[in-house]
């Protein structure tokens, strides 16, 4: 796998999303797989440059209700954050959720197996409604 989607892999292009959904409200597994599809191929045909530039607009076309993109580097760098910007160019390696449990560490061990892909589950505040929520990246 090439270095860039090395580094959107990371955070399967971030695609957080709520476990448990409300009709209508909040993206499924479904919606969050078709948006990192699109995001991994707005990369290869625009640049890593661009692409963060329009993950990070947070009236792009990268965010929908509770989804949205994020991605990090091999050592916790965040690259991009559709949902906070002030996330952005900061190393979270060691951000925990709300049980303790290790993010972007989570994140890097999925990224880091075989096959570059899985889920990773923890708690985080929902982008919209903002109340601690299980979340699947």
């Amino acid at each position: 796998m090439n270095k860039i989607l090395k580094t959107i892999s990371i955070g399967l292009i971030g695609l957080a999303f709520s476990a448990i959904a409300n009709a209508g409200e909040k993206a499924t597994p479904e919606e969050a797989m078709a948006m990192m599809k699109k995001a991994v191929a707005f990369v290869k045909t625009h640049g890593k440059d661009k692409a963060f530039s329009e993950f990070n607009n947070p009236k792009g076309q990268f965010v929908d209700r509770d989804l949205y993109v994020m991605c990090y580097d091999m050592w916790g760098n965040n690259k991009c954050h559709g949902s906070n910007p002030k996330l952005v160019g900061k190393n979270l390696l060691e951000i925990k959720d709300s049980d303790g449990k290790f993010i972007v560490k989570g994140l890097i061990a999925v990224a880091s197996k075989d096959s570059g892909k899985g889920w990773f589950e923890y708690k985080w505040p929902n982008a919209v409604t903002k109340t601690v929520e299980a979340k699947s990246t």
